[in-house]
């Protein structure tokens, strides 16, 4: 089933590192909330009547909405999916009943007593904090707003209160960091149990603080080895605690999988809201066009600034050949011979044939090509020689 993705652009503040569409322009939270909820009203048609199984707000920072334009937005008509018989769209139930997933990304200092009661009263099983070290000195020098310790108390707050099924994002790699400071962040994270932890090396993108601290030569990036050894210690640890390494960026327990975002490795059709959003429909890429003041002037009626790529059979290949590769399942031959032809299939083998007999892939007894784990590291290397 399709999804949407909610994208919130407000930012107390912006890290030094991030690169998404932001703005710190919070006096425009309300005139943004009506043009979102008009953009979701208009374009549900896309759809075409299949109903939606998850809901992802995801920023910026999604928690500097209040909870009452939070519910404003989730009161939007939604196609839901139908239990048994009873169809549980109807006016006398809440318009977000049957939601199968929906998640709130957060900052932790966001994430007081009052608001985690608020999100109780909406549709969210789910929450993503934004946390990325344990170390107070790194927090500072990459922008973020809260420590680690209030980091730690949001996350007991929402467990606690009962919202259990909590993503926490970390960062590894990070400037002045060494392999005992990532441990010892590992080691936090672990012993908060939460089900869900994504990892991601720090990129230098261009444009951001950080990249200008590198230029100016205040802050350097870690070697490849330390970054290997990093990752090396990631999946170590992870997967002695019991979590699933399901995607090169993310770990689950069983059964805690993100099903959103899986949704998008899937090739699964989804629809972006919001200033910067991109959308799926299996054919077309959607991207609305990132910037809030054009955004709010939509006039009533008209669809908000976006462009649009048609993919061509080759790009549809590669992104699958690179959104499927990224997982733990691998890519499906079978599903990529019906797909996209013979052409296309022994083109793939072909190409993997190399990293098949170097250890570097496996193609499995059922007909799927994974890496290994010695060669995720260098996925982006064995994704562009599959690519056609």
């Amino acid at each position: 089933m399709p999804g949407i993705y909610i994208h919130v652009p407000f930012c107390e503040s912006r890290c030094a590192y991030c690169d998404f569409y932001s703005t710190t322009l919070l006096s425009h939270r309300s005139a943004y909330v009506d043009i979102v909820c008009r953009e979701l009203e208009l374009r549900l048609s896309e759809l075409q009547g299949a109903p939606i199984e998850t809901i992802y707000f995801g920023g910026g920072t999604p928690s500097t909405l209040t909870i009452e334009e939070l519910r404003k937005i989730l009161a939007s008509p939604l196609p839901l999916p139908r239990r048994g018989d009873s169809d549980i769209t109807n006016r006398n139930s809440p318009p977000w009943e049957g939601l199968g997933e929906a998640t709130l990304e957060a900052n932790p200092d966001d994430l007081t007593e009052e608001y985690v009661q608020g999100l109780r009263t909406l549709p969210f099983n789910r929450v993503s904090i934004g946390i990325q070290s344990f170390h107070d000195r790194t927090l500072r020098l990459v922008g973020r707003r809260h420590t680690a310790q209030e980091a730690i108390e949001a996350v007991h707050r929402c467990q606690r209160m009962g919202l259990t099924n909590i993503s926490i994002d970390l960062m590894y790699g990070l400037p002045g960091e060494t392999l005992d400071d990532w441990v010892y962040s590992l080691d936090q994270a672990i012993a908060l149990g939460v089900p869900h932890i994504s990892a991601y090396h720090l990129t230098y993108e261009e444009g951001t603080r950080l990249w200008r601290m590198k230029e100016q030569g205040i802050v350097s990036p870690i070697d490849e080895e330390q970054s290997i050894r990093a990752f090396e210690l990631l999946r170590e640890k992870l997967l002695a605690a019991g979590y699933e390494h399901y995607e090169i960026s993310n770990f689950a327990l069983p059964g805690y999988h993100s099903r959103h975002n899986s949704s998008y490795w899937q090739g699964i059709p989804y629809i972006g809201i919001g200033p910067g959003a991109h959308s799926y429909d299996g054919i077309d890429r959607r991207c609305n066009l990132g910037n809030l003041t054009d955004y709010i002037a939509t006039p009533e009626g008209k669809d908000v600034p976006h462009e649009v790529e048609h993919l061509t059979t080759e790009e549809r290949y590669d992104e699958r050949i690179i959104t499927e590769l990224r997982t733990a399942r691998g890519i499906d031959l079978d599903s990529l011979l019906v797909d996209f032809g013979e052409r296309y299939h022994t083109h793939c083998l072909h190409c993997a044939t190399p990293y098949i007999n170097s250890g570097k892939l496996i193609r499995t007894t059922n007909n799927q090509l994974r890496l290994t784990p010695e060669s995720i590291f260098i996925s982006d290397t064995i994704m562009r020689d599959l690519m056609y």
